[in-house]
């Protein structure tokens, strides 16, 4: 059959040449006579790919010597707690809460230290960023968490807290996905399974002199040094997704990087933000400073009419546009790999269905 346009949050769609190649090379990788998914991690073939990803990720985010970059297991909510287990010498830390993942990385925190949420959105819905102008952030603090794009809410930072203590930001709905200073920064997560690849996988990339920083309680798969040094390599890795987030770096680099899809970005945004602003029946739920370019949400303000356009938009190949269930109404996540051309359909699907209910 033919493939829809796919807005689910996560796992997400992958870019079309990305699954082309990861199907011709499935059976027999290259002239080795084995899949990836055969390969022992350990050998030179499965590292050459390894250090080709780890290379295509550093040019692509212009990352620096002096930060690691890491493929650990779990996801980004694993870091969730190795966040803290690896950093909370002092054994404090602040934290913004400006949506769902950034409320829970500062629960799951608060296990293993004193956590100060400085700024909060949670009693207005998460509909934006808390204005950073104003927090105190403490000077004793061990690092300062962000999540930088909200994936439920549809939000998204517009500009960074300058801080004294290390910057640590989950980026998982919004990595390279827009140009990103990663000197601002001094640990940078992300879930693979939005714009790098399938779901298990998190890049972690951190600056060198915050490792070596570990509680002695901290396993040592989530001990970032230990995990340094063995090349994301200390266990097992997945190598069939590090294999796929290598095929994705590839695919972004042949279409001009992140400064080019950037632009692609802004422009399918816009085209959606456009419609919802005009539209008699749909309307978008987050404020408009903070909007989000990854994840645009919307309701009609009825849930039995939100319930008939999911189905109906299905039944049209435009699928999971279902809100998340904390919420409701209607998510469409427009990540790297959804073209122009899918925003295009959902904008004319929209008008005829407001037409035939508003």
């Amino acid at each position: 059959m033919d493939r829809v346009y796919n807005f689910s949050p996560g796992p997400s769609m992958l870019a079309l040449p990305v699954l082309e190649k990861a199907q011709k090379d499935l059976v027999a990788y290259g002239s080795t006579g084995m899949s990836v998914m055969e390969m022992s991690h350990r050998s030179k073939m499965y590292t050459d790919i390894y250090d080709k990803t780890v290379a295509d990720v550093r040019e692509l985010m212009n990352i620096p010597e002096d930060y690691e970059v890491i493929f650990l297991q779990g996801g980004a909510t694993q870091q969730f707690s190795a966040v803290p287990l690896n950093l909370m010498v002092n054994g404090k830390a602040d934290y913004i809460d400006s949506g769902n993942f950034a409320h829970l990385a500062a629960e799951e925190a608060k296990r293993y230290g004193e956590v100060n949420v400085v700024a909060s959105s949670r009693d207005d819905v998460y509909t934006y960023v808390p204005d950073l102008a104003g927090i105190k952030f403490d000077d004793d603090a061990d690092y300062v968490h962000i999540t930088t794009n909200n994936t439920i809410y549809g939000t998204r930072y517009v500009e960074l807290p300058v801080t004294k203590a290390p910057l640590v930001a989950d980026t998982s709905s919004m990595i390279l996905s827009e140009e990103l200073d990663v000197t601002k920064f001094g640990v940078i997560y992300a879930g693979a399974q939005k714009n790098i690849g399938p779901s298990g996988l998190c890049l972690l990339i951190v600056r060198k002199d915050l490792l070596g920083r570990a509680k002695d309680i901290c396993p040592k798969l989530l001990n970032w040094e230990v995990q340094a040094k063995a090349g994301s390599m200390y266990n097992t890795p997945n190598t069939w997704g590090i294999y796929l987030a290598g095929l994705t770096f590839e695919w972004l680099k042949s279409i001009g990087g992140v400064k080019a899809i950037e632009k692609v970005n802004i422009e399918k945004a816009a085209m959606l933000y456009d419609f919802l602003d005009n539209s008699k029946l749909f309307k978008p739920t987050a404020q408009p400073k903070y909007r989000s370019r990854m994840n645009v949400t919307f309701v009609t303000g009825d849930a039995d009419k939100d319930a008939a356009f999911v189905k109906a938009a299905a039944a049209e190949g435009l699928v999971n546009l279902k809100g998340h269930r904390s919420v409701g109404g209607m998510r469409a996540s427009i990540y790297n790999a959804m073209p122009v051309e899918g925003v295009q359909k959902l904008i004319a699907f929209m008008k005829k269905f407001e037409t035939e209910n508003a």
